[in-house]
């Protein structure tokens, strides 16, 4: 099998052969996207981000309130941001909801210095060029040559760190159908990150795939693995340099560099409820602390799995926000959270109470329930 290097260049290309005639080195696609990670972060790539919850009122509209009280709390553990992923119901609002989400997360990231990946979560590559459309009228585009620093650095000030897309969902699709969807979004030029969910989409990039989209286009800076299957991180295909995240749940510890992992950091929708927990597991193993993160990802581990089940009945929403939504209940108000006017969720239906009563248990039981909640 050849394997793609993402450092290569096509010596055919008209911009190649003018850069030669010019006695110019053109940059490679490793080179061009190193710059651009710079550019989009010039402190670095956090290794926490968080998929945000949409919150909901009673009559079922979105309660910006609630979030940015959500991200008060959260922020000082977490960098970076999917807004709207599929824990905030990326999947489910439609094009006025998603617009709406989007302007109040650029707002909230650009005020507090964080970064955002907007998120474009759409089925048809038809329904994701239409939905970037509309959300880079709020965003704007910055001016400038595609693959420069400078640009970069532009999305950077605007608080864009990346257009996040899953492949094309469909379980019938071949290699060629999920890289030609892809490719039609990646021509736009935009920094981009790259969503496996084969969970919702039925489909999913393969490691072949991937090495040859990441070979060709520099601006893919980001790479969520949802699926649990970890085929692409644990594959031998050239990553050129993309930042790998994992976003499936569980055994955290164990699944980065400093353990000999195969990721350079999370994307979790538990960094909703235990952004300062994942937080400490992600400092442990930067400081050789290996035994207290080991500890403390098992105890989160054990927490989530058990609310995962409790959830699983729930037949509106996903088991990632209903989860995190019947969790984040008790850390918002408290061990005296009211089970019977639960969180609303996306189909203007409530948590049941005997759910979210079974989830207080299991909290209290590993010792994460809080004393008093952030919005008390």
């Amino acid at each position: 099998m050849r394997h793609v290097s993402a450092g290569i260049r096509d010596e055919n290309s008209p911009a190649v052969i003018i850069a030669v005639l010019k006695g110019q080195r053109m940059k490679t696609v490793l080179e061009t996207r190193q710059a651009w990670i710079r550019g989009l972060f010039p402190d670095g790539i956090p290794r926490l981000w968080c998929p945000l919850l949409t919150h909901y009122g009673p009559d079922g509209a979105i309660d910006f309130g609630r979030m940015e009280a959500h991200l008060d709390a959260i922020s000082p553990w977490v960098g970076g941001y999917l807004i709207p992923g599929s824990t905030g119901d990326g999947w489910e609002l439609d094009e006025e909801e998603t617009l709406r989400v989007t302007e109040f997360a650029l707002a909230q990231v650009r005020r507090r210095g964080a970064r955002l990946l907007i998120g474009v979560l759409r089925g048809k590559t038809a329904d994701v060029q239409k939905t970037l459309s509309g959300l880079l009228e709020i965003t704007g585009i910055p001016k400038g040559k595609a693959g420069e620093e400078k640009t970069a650095r532009a999305w950077g000030k605007l608080g864009v760190a990346g257009f996040t897309v899953c492949p094309p969902a469909g379980n019938t699709l071949t290699q060629a159908d999920i890289e030609a969807g892809l490719s039609a979004i990646l021509d736009r030029g935009l920094p981009t990150a790259l969503y496996q969910l084969p969970q919702v989409t039925e489909s999913e990039v393969a490691p072949e795939t991937f090495a040859r989209l990441v070979a060709k286009y520099p601006r893919i800076v980001f790479f969520k693995d949802s699926s649990g299957g970890d085929r692409i991180a644990a594959s031998d295909v050239d990553k050129g340099g993309v930042f790998l995240v994992r976003g499936a749940e569980g055994d955290y510890a164990r699944w980065l560099r400093e353990a000999d992992g195969l990721y350079d950091g999370f994307l979790l929708s538990t960094a909703n409820c235990f952004a300062r927990e994942l937080s400490k597991v992600v400092k442990g193993m930067e400081t050789d602390n290996e035994r207290t993160a080991v500890m403390l990802s098992r105890r989160l581990t054990d927490t989530i799995n058990e609310v995962f089940t409790i959830v699983r009945p729930l037949r509106s929403g996903n088991a990632f926000t209903n989860a995190n939504k019947a969790m984040d209940h008790f850390l918002a108000f408290g061990p005296k959270a009211d089970v019977d006017r639960g969180p609303m969720l996306h189909a203007k239906e409530r948590i049941p109470g005997d759910i979210l009563a079974a989830t207080r248990e299991v909290l209290r039981r590993h010792a994460l329930l809080p004393v008093k909640g952030y919005l008390v």
